[in-house]
Parts: C-alpha cells; structure tokens; sequence
C-alpha cells in the first residue's frame, strides 16, 4: 500500500541526506544531459527543439488513429507467434495475468523493470493470489527487498544511500558488505537473483516502444536482467500502455536519438532489445493497457501527456523533486508527469497531495524530448483537484481574502501599522521583522511593510526627467504595479516609472487595479482568478494606453491564463486578449519601444553585482528575461556570473507557504549559489523573487543585498540628465 501523501512528505523532509544526494545528481546529470544534446544537435545538424518537435508528430498522429495502429500491431504480433490483449483497466490486467499463471501452474514470476506493472500494483496483486513476483532490476529488486516503492521512472532507488543498500542485501543474503564496495555488493546481487531466474516459469517486461509494421517490442536497458527475463522461462507478459504504439522502425530510431539522451545521458543505453514474436515452444502474451489513457486524449491540454517515453528528464531538473524526492513528488509515477497522468491511471485524490509541490517553474518542459506541455497541464489537473474538494480549506479562505482589494488594503494597513511599531521598539533589520518563528518558517523572515503604496510614491512626486528621445516619447504609459509589489516594494513600483518616464512617455497609475489573478489561477481556485482577472481588466481596459509592469509572472498570467480562464465567455475574452496585447514587461520595453540608450546610467565606482532570472520567463525564452545583458547594456557594468542562474528560487506562490520545506531546501541551493558568486548586490526581475530571496537571506545573515533590478537601475539615473 502507498502510504498517505503527508506520511510520505513528512518523511522526505526528516531525511537529512536526501536532498544533497538528489542535488548532486541533477546537477551531473543535467551538464551530461546537455553535451550529449550538443552532439546530437551537432550530428544531425537540427536544434533539440526540430527533434523532439519531429517525434512529438509521430507520437500525436499515432494517438490520433490509435485503433488502426493497435489492430496493425495485433496482427503482425500474431502472425509472428505472440498473443495480444487489449484491455481497459488495471483490474482487467491484473486478472489476466494471474489466469494464465493459474492455467500454467505457474507461482513464480521474474519481472524487469515495467512501469506499467507498478501503475496496476501487480506485485501485491499477484501476491494476494499466492504468486510470487521478482523484481531483476537491481534497483526495483532492492526496493521491494525494503518494501518501497520506485522513486524515479528511470533509477527507482536513487533516493538510497550505499550504507543502506549494504544493510538490506546483507539480511537477504546473509553476510556483511563494506558499503564502498559497489561492485562487490553488485556480484552478490547477480548471484542472489541467478536462482530466481532458473525457477521462474514467466518472465514479465515493459516496452518502450511497440512497432506497428512488425508487431515488434522495443525495450532500452542498462541492465541484462530483461533479456534473461524473456529467454529463460516459458511464458514471457509484456504490460505496455496503448500509448507506447509507433508506426515504424525508423519512429523508433528517431525515439532512440531522444531517449537515452534525456533518461540517463548517454549516446545509446547498453541494451536495446527487439523481440518480435514468441520464441519456438514458447508463450508472448502481450498487454495493451488503457486504464485512463483514451479519457486523457480526449482533453485538448492533457492528451499530449501520453506522448511521454518515461525518461525521467521532468524530475532530474525539478526544484522540489530534488527537495523530496519522487515518493512525494508522485504516486505511483513520479515527476511532472506524475502529477499529470496519476489523476487518470489512479484518481484525483491520489494527485491532489503533490500538486502543491510543484513551483511552477517550467524547467520540465524544457528537456522534455516530446516537447509536453507540463506547466500548463499541472495547472489543469490542480484545478480538478481543487473543484473536486481537496484544496486546504486555509488555501481557499486566504485567495478569497486576496480578491477582495479592499480586504487586501484593510489587512496591507494594519500591516504597516504593526510594522512601524516594530521598527520604534528595534525589531526591524534591513527592513525585516525580527521575530522567533518556528521551526518550518524560521529561514525566512517577515518583511516590513512600508506607509506608503508604490501609487501614492509616484502621485507625491515630479515626474523623472527626460534622458533622451524614444520611440514611446510623448505617449502615456499605464503602469501595473502588481498586488505584492505595490504594497510591499513600492519603491520598486516608483523605480519602474521613473526609468519609463527617462524614456520619454507619462505614466499613468490606472485607479482600482489590483491583482491579475495569478495566485488563484495557480492554487486550481479559477473561479477567484476569473473575478480577481476580470477586475484587473476593467481598470486597464480605460484607455488604449501601452500596460508596463515590473512583474513578468503577470504578464505571463494575462498572455497565458486569461485565455484559458475566459475560454467559454467570448466577449470577456476579447476584452482580455486586448489587455494582453498591450502588456509589456519593464525590462522587454525599456529593450523596445521604451528603449534607452546604452551607457545612459551612470556608474558606480565599487559594488559587484550578479542576477537571478525569473524562472518562468527564462525557461519560456521571454523578451527581457535576460536581464543582466539590460544592466549591463545601460550602466557598462559586467555581470558575476552566477551558477543556476535560471533555477527557481522556492518562492512558488503558494507553495513556500502550504509546503515552507520545499521553499527552504530550494532557497539554500540558490543562496549557496548567490554567496558563491561573491557579489555584493543580488538582482531579479520578479517581485515574488526579491521578496523570497531577500527574506532569506536576511534571515540567514546574508550580507548581499537583494533588490529588483527596476530599483538598481533607477538609482542610477543621472540628477542633472542631458537636455
């Protein structure tokens, strides 16, 4: 039985070595991953993006006539000796395997790794029914020695240290094992299964791809376990999902190109293993599962999920997978696509729990070689299991406290209240509260909230003079100033209006604007976000204006949710799509229409400086996402480099509050990077970014400073600027 979502939780954060373990191997993994893509990309003369666009159209087309390209398999399948079944649910598969066990008197199976068999829960199943189940991969086999499940789709026991391994192999076996002696313990591990194999009267498998013109199965190992495990016993079971269907051979090759690359970094895994057929005397009984895959073809956004070939890439660059690992950060699938595909091979409420891991980052759909667009599809599935009930009712309570501005302004005051009289009693350091928080919360600190708004700043001042002529010149600017920061950098909001006022346009502060509806768009609550968006679109909606804001999260909240939100009210979304085409993202303006020249800003004599990129609109590839070339362009000052300058930094909306271990496991990673780098001013271009890594930093006694890079810029306009 899988134990519940917090029990598994829990026991991941109380794991002291696990995140470092699951940090090392993402980071090797990822500078592998990315040279063999280079040498593919070199090889083929086509970029990573051509090649897994190329093989996502294979994947799609076969989805779309599944029922030809199954009765295409069946046939040659059978023509060439094996037995095809296709059948709907896990029961029925279950059930099927155990029948033909029975017929045969078979009690014994020896399995390689098949995550099919996992999804079904085979082994107990089988177990309930006095068979036995082996697991031969070295990994699945330690696993179900220790009663766990796999914590990866690709290395099931990465989350294990070599100590514990050497304690489980010692009580299967009966001797000691030095732990730093991994090919001794791997020998004994090969003798220890050699008799499993020489009893077994059926061997069971998964697929990697089943071969349409040929009736064939292809299956990518490291390990010779699967081809003893189809050549000795009598009876050989494949369990392969519908999806796992492609036309031909040469799908297959352009699979094999995408592959290995992506799963463990490699050219080619050691064994690639074609079997076509069952061999001479023997049985080939191969399952085609559907359990849940033909519902999620039919939803427009979740039916590219099926195009996954279980490489694991979603989880090795994952921010809260390194955090907790693939036991929480799953069900019985892990990573990104877990949190996809569990609500329709199990349930919703088995996908609820992670669902408020994930930070949305986007960092999967990067190294996806079928190009999934799991971002979009997380937040899908979230909203399902946020109707269905299972949101934390605190969850629901606070989102709707947010879309009530004037709630929101009454709560910001009293804020301010409070935080003026800690500054008078000495509680306030670097504009945070000092106070003992506990033990979850203590890496952080409580920002101050300042008097003022960003609004009232720009209203009780003049307005920035003019550096120099630019397209925007003589225009009027509608200026977005963001929930968050508003309240809690204004001056970051006034920064952002004076460099767009040096460009040479007026800004206006649009009255009752408040949030865009991204906090509840990606807790699942969409129908808050759609009131909380259709506010921010009628204060917007006043004039014809360009919209400027320092916050790229809403501007790819309006570009991106809107659409989604107001999909079945055609005239709200044409108000929509209007206010998003003329959303600019401060850094993407002051590179465009609002362009200023280089070297404009003055220079300061002394103070290194290095940048966190917003992670959403990196790894998106937006327009001024690069900020540290837009720094350097306007004050002539270089950059320090930064390791993991893309890595989210923990903030994820709600998640650093209803999962505070996962925003501090991925907050040190990105501090140990910061302070690495030596600089002496860290700069982001997100408002939720500054806050979070200001607030950790402080908290940890960081003596960088942290601020958005509108503030950085603006303290470098010129007093006197050129007339």
């Amino acid at each position: 039985m899988i134990a519940e979502f917090t029990e598994r939780y829990r026991r991941a954060v109380n794991d002291p070595d696990l995140r470092p373990r699951l940090l090392a191997f993402q980071r090797s993994w990822r500078e592998s991953r990315d040279a063999q893509v280079a040498l593919l990309e070199q090889r083929t003369e086509r970029s990573f993006d051509e090649l897994r666009r190329d093989f996502a159209e294979v994947k799609d087309a076969t989805l779309d006539r599944i029922d030809d390209y199954i009765a295409e398999f069946r046939a040659n399948a059978e023509a060439a000796g094996a037995t095809v079944v296709e059948l709907t649910t896990a029961e029925e598969a279950v059930e099927y395997i155990a029948g033909v066990c029975k017929a045969r008197g078979i009690d014994l199976v020896v399995k390689s790794k098949s995550m099919v068999s996992e999804e079904i829960e085979l082994n107990d199943e089988l177990a309930e029914r006095g068979i036995t189940a082996i697991e031969t991969d070295l990994g699945e086999w330690l696993l179900q020695l220790a009663e766990q499940r796999p914590s990866h789709l690709v290395m099931p026991a990465i989350h294990q240290k070599r100590q514990y391994v050497a304690e489980i192999l010692g009580e299967e076996l009966g001797r000691e094992f030095d732990p730093d002696d991994i090919p001794a313990m791997v020998a004994s591990a090969r003798e220890g299964l050699r008799r499993h194999y020489l009893a077994a009267g059926t061997g069971l498998t998964g697929a990697n791809a089943l071969v349409a013109e040929t009736g064939s199965i292809m299956v990518v190992t490291n390990e010779g376990n699967m081809r003893l495990a189809t050549s000795l016993p009598d009876v050989h079971f494949v369990t392969a999902g519908i999806e796992k269907l492609i036309p031909t051979w040469a799908d297959a090759e352009r699979q094999l190109q995408l592959l290995p690359r992506s799963a463990t970094a490699q050219t080619l895994s050691t064994y690639t293993t074609c079997i076509t057929g069952a061999q001479p005397g023997k049985e080939m009984h191969i399952i085609l599962l559907d359990n849940g895959r033909r519902e999620m073809r039919l939803d427009d956004t979740i039916g590219a999920a099926l195009r996954c070939i279980r490489c694991g890439a979603c989880a090795n660059v994952c921010p809260p997978y390194q955090v907790v690992g693939g036991h929480t950060f799953g069900h019985i699938y892990t990573g990104a696509i877990g949190l996809v595909n569990t609500a329709f091979h199990h349930d919703v409420e088995a996908a609820a729990g992670p669902q408020g891991l994930c930070v949305s980052c986007g960092a999967c759909e990067t190294v996806c070689p079928v190009a999934i667009p799991l971002p979009r599809q997380i937040l899908q599935i979230r909203r399902r299991t946020t109707e269905s009930g299972h949101a934390p009712r605190w969850e629901r309570w606070l989102l709707r406290a947010w879309s009530a501005p004037q709630l929101f302004r009454a709560a910001m005051k009293l804020g301010a209240v409070a935080s003026t009289l800690a500054r008078a009693v000495g509680l306030v350091r670097r504009d945070h509260i000092r106070l003992p928080l506990p033990r979850r919360l203590n890496w952080r600190s409580i920002p101050a909230i300042p008097s003022q708004t960003g609004s009232d700043l720009i209203d009780n001042r003049q307005p920035q003079p003019t550096l120099e002529s630019t397209p925007a010149s003589g225009t009027t600017v509608d200026l977005f100033a963001q929930c968050l920061a508003n309240r809690l950098m204004p001056d970051t909001v006034d920064a952002s209006a004076r460099l767009i006022e040096a460009g040479g346009a007026n800004v206006n502060v649009p009255p009752n604007q408040h949030c865009c509806g991204l906090p509840a768009f990606d807790a699942g609550d969409w129908e808050t976000a759609r009131r909380m968006a259709r506010a921010a679109i009628d204060a917007l909606s006043r004039a014809d204006h360009r919209i400027v804001t320092p916050a790229t999260s809403c501007v790819i909240s309006m570009r991106d949710h809107w659409p989604q939100l107001f999909r079945d009210e055609p005239q709200t979304l044409s108000r929509a799509n209007a206010v998003a085409d003329r959303v600019h993202d401060l850094a993407a303006w002051l590179d465009g229409p609002g362009r200023l020249p280089d070297g404009c800003l003055e220079q300061e004599e002394s103070g290194s400086w290095t940048a966190h990129r917003f992670c959403q609109s990196s790894n998106r590839g937006e327009p001024g996402a690069r900020i540290d070339l837009l720094v350097e362009r306007l004050t002539g000052e270089t950059s320090l480099p930064l390791e993991e300058a893309e890595v989210c930094c923990g903030f994820g909306g709600l998640t650093s509050i209803a999962a505070p271990e996962v925003g501090e496991g991925i907050i040190e990673r990105k501090l140990e990077c910061i302070m690495a780098s030596g600089c002496e001013t860290l700069l982001t271009n997100n408002p939720g970014c500054a806050l979070h890594l200001r607030a950790g930093a402080v908290a940890r006694g960081a003596s960088h400073n942290t601020q958005h890079y509108a503030d950085f810029l603006a303290s470098r306009l010129p007093d006197d600027p050129p007339s």
